[in-house]
């Protein structure tokens, strides 16, 4: 029998737009439904407008509003109550893209993922970040560095997808929101944070 690790527990789910590991996170906040998680769905601007190659932005609102327990907040106005109604237990950003990164990491709240995230923070819960970038080894080294060091934020651990290909690109092992999750609401980084070549 599946023991519910999750039974109870308000997920924020935030997606931002690295649209082609998209497939992936949705897999995802299935795997945390199925942990028993109550999940409330957010997505940032480009996510909640875009069509792209990997999905149309119809059939992604179509499974959120099928997996999930809560209507879709897509807009700043709509994201701010997280925080002082305290909504949320964790917020799990999947996949955070580098632009969200350095947002966060700089203070700027624009979308409604970032509010999402500040509105959050300020309750002292856990955020948890699935990093998604081509620019993680680049110039957003720095964010990545700083949000490693911030209080309330864990990660997913990650590695170089394509190292000789995209040397300064980073991905979360996705298959690891699940116990990140787990870790994060023990106030607790999963480890080891940084992976090996696949």
């Amino acid at each position: 029998m599946h023991e519910e690790r999750l039974t109870g527990v308000r997920v924020g789910v935030v997606l931002t737009g690295s649209h082609c590991t998209m497939g992936e996170a949705l897999i995802q906040i299935e795997r945390l439904r199925a942990e028993g998680a109550k999940i409330y769905p957010i997505v940032s601007y480009t996510v909640d407008s875009t069509d792209n190659r990997f999905y149309k932005v119809a059939d992604l609102k179509s499974f959120l509003n099928q997996v999930t327990d809560n209507p879709l907040i897509n807009s700043i106005t709509g994201a701010e109550p997280i925080g002082p109604q305290k909504r949320l237990d964790v917020i799990v950003v999947m996949p955070a893209t580098g632009n969200t990164v350095a947002k966060l990491a700089s203070g700027i709240v624009d979308t409604p993922a970032l509010m999402a995230i500040k509105a959050h923070l300020r309750n002292q819960r856990p955020v948890v970040i699935a990093i998604s970038t081509n620019d993680a080894l680049g110039i957003n080294a720095r964010n990545i560095g700083m949000l490693l060091n911030m209080k309330n934020i864990y990660f997913v651990p990650f590695r170089q997808d394509d190292p000789f290909q995209k040397a300064n690109s980073l991905v979360a092992n996705l298959e690891q929101v699940v116990d990140t999750a787990i870790c994060a609401l023990q106030g607790k980084q999963i480890q080891p944070v940084l992976l090996g070549s696949l």
